[in-house]
C-alpha cells in the first residue's frame, strides 16, 4: 500500500501516488457509502470509471452494487502456454490472418449461430438472459472492441503464449443495464451506486444473471481461445497447447474477509488469494505478467487488471501522434492494430508505464512469467 486517505466514513486503501481528481472523488463516493465494509482498495491501475473508479474493490455484507461490477460483466483475461519456443515472422503472419478469418471484432458478430455446446445451461429463471439468448448464440466468440484484444507473445520461460481479453459482449452489457436502472428505482439511494439489498428479488435476480454472465465470458473466451488453436495447428500441426488461466475482472463474489462474509466487488481489478496465479497485461507496445498472488488481505486479496489508461479516449485521439505511436510498436518489432489516427485510444501512449503499475503492486503478486508481445489483433 503507497497511501490511506482518512477524511471520509471509512479509509481509501491506495497503491498508487497519484489518483485523478474525478475518480479519487468516486472513491469517496464508495467510503462514504452506508453499505461499504471497512475500507476501499484502490489498485495501481485505477482510473475513472461509472460511479467507481476503474481499478477499485468494494465489500460490502448485505448489499449488491451493479454499477461496482460494470457494464462488461465477467469481461477477463485467458492466457494459454505452446510448446513453441519461436515462429517465424512469416508464419505468425498467416496464424494472424486465420485468426482473423473466424473471430470477428468490434461490434461484428457471427453470421450464423454457435454451437449451443458452448452456451452455459440456464439452470433458474433468468429474464434478461433468456430474452437475450438467441442473439448470445450470435455473439459467443466474438471479441468486441475497446482495449479487448487476441496477443501472441514470448515468455521468458521460452514458450510462446496466448492471450485473449473481453468478456461478455451485448449480453452482459444488457443485464447490467437493466439492473443498475432497476435498483436506481429505490428511493433514497445514490444513482450512480444505486445497489439491491439482501434478501429483495432484485438482490437474487441480479446476482443469478450476473453469475450466468460470468460463466457466458468464459465461454465466450475458450471459444475464442479454440479459434486461436486451430489457426495455429492449421499453420503448425505439430504444436501443443497447456496451462489454460482464466480470470475475471469485471465481478463480485461471496468471500470471507476480516472474519466476515462479504459481497466483494472487483470493478477493473483481478482476485489474487495466495498461489493463485493471474494475468496483468501492459499495452500492444509493452510487456503483460503472469503472476501469482500474495493474499494480501489489505486489498482483499485482489491486485490490478492491467496497466490501466493514462489518457481518457478522446485525449489520446486528440493529443498523441500518430507516427510516434506506431513507430514505438515497430521499434519493438509488434504486429500491430494501430492504424489511423482513430485508433490512438489504445495506443502504447494512452496507458500508464505497465512497469510502474507492477512496482506499486511488489505487496500484491509475485510475477512468474513476462511475456513480450510478437502480434495482437483489436478491433
Amino acid at each position: 500500500m503507497i497511501q490511506k486517505i482518512t477524511t471520509e466514513r471509512l479509509p481509501i486503501k491506495l497503491w498508487l501516488k497519484d489518483l485523478e481528481e474525478a475518480a479519487l472523488e468516486q472513491a469517496k463516493d464508495l467510503a462514504n457509502l452506508s453499505i461499504s465494509f471497512r475500507h476501499i482498495a484502490i489498485m495501481p491501475d485505477a482510473h475513472l470509471g461509472y460511479g467507481m473508479p476503474i481499478g477499485g474493490i468494494l465489500a460490502t455484507k448485505d448489499a449488491i452494487v451493479p454499477n461496482a461490477v460494470g457494464v462488461d460483466i465477467g469481461c477477463g483475461m485467458s492466457a494459454l502456454r505452446t510448446d513453441l519456443d519461436e515462429i517465424d515472422l512469416k508464419k505468425l503472419k498467416r496464424v494472424m490472418g486465420n485468426i482473423r478469418k473466424t473471430i470477428p471484432v468490434g461490434f461484428k458478430h457471427h453470421a450464423e449461430k454457435q454451437d449451443e455446446k458452448w452456451m452455459p445451461q440456464i439452470e433458474q429463471e433468468l429474464p434478461i438472459v433468456s430474452q437475450e439468448y438467441e442473439n448470445a448464440l450470435y455473439q459467443i466468440g466474438t471479441l468486441g472492441g475497446g482495449n479487448h484484444f487476441i496477443e501472441i507473445q514470448k515468455g521468458s520461460d521460452g514458450y510462446i503464449w496466448i492471450m485473449v481479453h473481453s468478456g461478455s459482449r451485448n449480453l452482459g452489457f444488457t443485464v447490467a443495464n437493466h439492473y443498475h436502472k432497476l435498483a436506481g428505482e429505490i428511493e433514497g439511494v445514490p444513482k450512480d451506486l444505486s445497489y439491491f439489498l439482501r434478501g429483495t428479488e432484485g438482490f437474487e435476480n441480479y446476482f443469478n444473471e450476473m453469475d450466468y454472465c460470468l460463466k457466458f465470458a468464459l465461454q465466450n473466451r475458450k471459444l475464442m481461445m479454440e479459434r486461436v488453436k486451430d489457426a495455429f495447428q492449421d499453420i503448425v500441426p505439430e504444436v501443443k497447447f497447456s496451462q489454460f488461466i482464466n480470470k475475471p475482472h469485471n465481478f463480485a463474489a461471496w468471500e470471507n474477509h476480516f472474519g466476515h462474509e462479504l459481497i466483494v466487488h472487483r470493478k477493473g481489478a483481478t482476485r489474487a488469494e495466495e498461489g493463485e496465479w493471474g494475468m496483468i497485461p501492459g499495452s500492444q507496445g509493452t510487456r503483460s505478467f503472469l503472476v501469482k498472488g500474495k493474499g494480501n488481505p489489505l486489498s482483499f486479496n485482489s491486485c490490478s487488471h492491467g496497466a490501466g489508461r493514462l489518457l481518457s479516449r478522446n485525449q489520446a485521439r486528440k493529443t498523441l501522434d500518430i507516427k510516434t505511436e506506431i513507430a514505438k510498436l515497430e521499434d519493438m518489432g509488434v504486429i500491430h492494430a494501430l492504424r489511423h489516427q482513430k485508433d490512438l485510444d489504445e495506443a502504447p501512449g494512452s496507458y500508464k508505464d505497465i512497469e510502474e503499475v507492477m512496482a506499486l503492486q511488489k505487496d500484491l503478486v509475485d510475477i512468474q512469467v513476462e511475456l513480450k508481445p510478437l502480434a495482437v489483433i483489436k478491433a
